[in-house]
């Protein structure tokens, strides 16, 4: 190995630690002011006392416990709702043929370009004309809403791609339409399934803007984003709290990506490819 190539290998490992340093730094920061017992006049590197009483404290009088609740019921029914009503959408438009069918897909497509702050006021009207305002379920039918697009998109690229001889093999050998979609369709989307639903997962477990406008002051029915936000209100100045918290609602983002990450890079190259 010559000289000038070990120069370049030593700069990029140099480039590629501050690269690292410079992102996961925050979060460490997060979590050693969230475990130090008195990080008001300014974190440590290292804690000085570890203690769990701010962990303790948000989630009891904080009412985090109600909010991870209420986000978490929230992030479910999403990712099955745009997960399942995608699939069957992006079958439509990619296995049958219909009048409008290329003009739905591109409306499609544009409705991902349309910034979320314009969506605010018409969705906002329609979830108070549903009387659904102040209501999870309300929230629901939003993100979900948003989630849409993305996977119809995502999921018409891995439908597409199965081979149509596939599906007719299955019906020679006697599989019902359901049968079909069951054990052959439904297995290789799978990993398209698994990326369009950490997208869903994610906006409905982060989102702010529509969660405070259709929630309002319904605050037992509110969500973590929203927890936070009123929480640091009122805790300003305690940082261990409002970094317990924020830790606390950062780990189910976390686990459900460590659940999924098998599947997820597989899906979403194979759907750069196949799209």
């Amino acid at each position: 190995m010559t000289r000038p190539s070990i120069g370049r290998r030593l700069i990029k490992g140099v480039l590629v630690f501050l690269l690292l340093v410079f992102t996961l730094f925050p979060t460490y920061w997060m979590l050693v002011s969230a475990f130090d017992e008195n990080p008001s006049g300014g974190a440590e590197l290292v804690p000085r006392k570890v203690t769990l009483d701010h962990f303790v404290f948000v989630l009891t009088d904080g009412g985090f416990a109600t909010y991870l609740r209420n986000s978490l019921v929230v992030a479910v029914v999403v990712v099955v709702f745009s997960g399942l009503l995608g699939l069957l959408a992006s079958v439509a438009v990619a296995r049958f043929r219909f009048t409008l069918r290329t003009q739905i897909v591109m409306m499609i497509l544009v409705v991902q370009m349309v910034p979320l702050e314009a969506l605010v006021i018409p969705l906002f009207v329609q979830v108070r004309d549903l009387q659904l305002l102040g209501t999870l379920l309300g929230l629901m039918i939003v993100y979900t809403a948003l989630a849409l697009p993305f996977g119809i998109w995502m999921l018409r690229g891995f439908v597409a791609a199965v081979p149509v001889e596939l599906e007719e093999a299955a019906y020679i050998d006697g599989a019902s339409w359901w049968r079909m979609f069951r054990s052959v369709l439904l297995p290789l989307v799978a990993p398209g399934l698994v990326a369009t639903s950490v997208f869903a997962f994610i906006t409905a477990w982060n989102e702010f803007i529509f969660a405070m406008t259709l929630l309002g002051g319904a605050t037992e029915n509110y969500t973590v984003s929203i927890g936070l936000r009123q929480f640091f209100g009122v805790h300003s100045n305690d940082w261990g709290s409002v970094m317990a918290a924020s830790t606390i609602i950062t780990i189910p983002v976390m686990i459900f990506f460590i659940i999924v990450q098998r599947r997820l890079s597989s899906g979403i190259v194979a759907g750069a490819v196949k799209g």
